[in-house]
């Protein structure tokens, strides 16, 4: 049985780091056309889904809340601006559902943005974007978004998931880098980033059941941080996760003494701004795992009898 306070530590170096490096959480709005100005988006909607993680497991302690309601409160008031640089961006952009994904979570902590919000219900209407072409699993989180905002979503959910790669259940032995990211991303949103852990139709998770061990065992020999820690959050979202011993100490060994995670085997080294690009995710990813699997072990030792 992996150790508690192993885990917890990895995710409270984590927030550490991503507290002090907090200003990397930034937009670029005179970026290049070419380049995409919603580019930088990203990592802000990832750091509100994983502050609201942490907040809904109510595992975290307190040096770790306070972190992590600073960090959105600097997202949300420098980054977004309040809300504006949604509009910015949806204006830039119509059809991207990008700015819409970013305001949801800040949203379901208690942030609003009136003139975003009516962007977003305006352009949710449009036939146009309902026939945005993306991957099955990018659509399934959309309409995961759009039954989360209070809006139909098109289509359901569960017209969707036989369609992505682990809704087939294909052979375990074809999966990849970019595979392994959809097959995490569709237990995500299956399961609303771990919070329903039911919400994976059982052929899913016997074979997430199965195979998981092989694939944990592949990317800690590969030493790919960021997928490990996204695969360990995967094992949190089971039914019955099995707290990898091996895959847990490889994961929190590679972990920098301030908190960070590399992405892949070691630190890179270089411009702040990149370094922080190529290493913001990984952490992230993290303090995610860091604090389901805190979570699911003290929810099961509650159950445990004495």
């Amino acid at each position: 049985m992996t150790s508690t306070r192993l885990v917890h530590n990895v995710g409270a170096g984590a927030l550490e780091w991503l507290y002090a490096h907090r200003d990397g959480f930034r937009l670029e709005p005179d970026v290049d056309p070419e380049i995409g100005f919603l580019e930088r988006f990203k990592p802000v909607a990832e750091l509100a889904l994983i502050c609201k993680v942490l907040f809904r497991e109510g595992v975290a302690g307190s040096r770790q809340a306070q972190l992590a309601r600073q960090l959105v409160d600097h997202a949300w008031r420098h980054t977004l601006d309040g809300g504006r640089m949604l509009v910015l961006g949806q204006a830039t952009e119509p059809l991207s559902p990008v700015p819409f994904e970013v305001y949801l979570p800040f949203k379901e902590l208690g942030y609003s943005c009136p003139e975003a919000e009516q962007a977003f219900l305006l352009n949710q209407r449009l036939e146009s974007h309902a026939a945005l072409e993306m991957a099955p699993v990018r659509r399934l989180g959309l309409s995961a978004y759009q039954r989360r905002f209070g809006l139909p979503p098109r289509p359901p959910e569960a017209d969707i998931v036989p369609e992505t790669w682990l809704g087939r259940t294909p052979e375990p032995w074809t999966v990849e880098g970019h595979t392994a990211y959809d097959i995490t991303h569709t237990v995500f949103h299956l399961t609303n980033w771990g919070e329903r852990p039911d919400g994976l139709p059982p052929h899913i998770a016997d074979y997430l059941a199965t195979w998981l061990p092989a694939w944990l065992d592949d990317w800690l020999d590969l030493q790919r941080w960021d997928l490990l820690g996204e695969l360990l959050v995967v094992d949190a979202c089971l039914p019955r996760p099995t707290w990898d011993e091996r895959a847990w100490e490889g994961f929190a060994a590679a972990q920098q003494p301030d908190g960070a995670m590399p992405a892949i085997r070691t630190m890179p080294e270089g411009d702040p701004d990149e370094v922080f690009d190529i290493v913001y995710h990984s952490t992230l990813v993290a303090a995610f795992a860091s604090v389901l699997a805190t979570s699911r072990a003290m929810a099961r030792l509650v159950r445990t009898p004495a």
